[in-house]
């Protein structure tokens, strides 16, 4: 899986197309990401006791890793992320839209 926790995406398939945010997770076994603020779910808790009165949650539910792409910050759009070898010998992650390095 290409995109890391940290990254910033946009949602380009779903109810939520074209919102951005923040990567929390990943789960590369089931190919789902977990984004701030993105595929937002409401959850009935009972209460558990006093510190934890029930109610209902919401929280953010994953996403399949194929509904997103990482945000390009020269063309504002999303962009396919591509590995290459740098001068070094280490993996670097790009943007191929604009040819940006996202690992420094």
């Amino acid at each position: 899986m290409r995109i890391k926790t940290g990254d910033t995406v946009v949602v380009i398939a779903g109810k939520d197309k074209g919102r951005k945010g923040k990567v929390l997770s990943t789960n590369p076994k089931a190919n789902k990401v977990i984004v701030e603020g993105v595929n937002i779910v409401s959850k009935h808790q009972k209460p558990r006791g006093p510190q934890n009165p029930g109610g209902i949650v919401k929280s953010e539910a994953p996403i399949d890793v194929s509904n997103v792409g990482i945000y390009d910050p020269k063309t504002g759009k999303a962009s396919r992320v591509g590995i290459r070898i740098d001068s070094n010998g280490k993996k670097v992650r790009y943007l191929k839209k604009s040819n940006y390095e996202l690992d420094k």
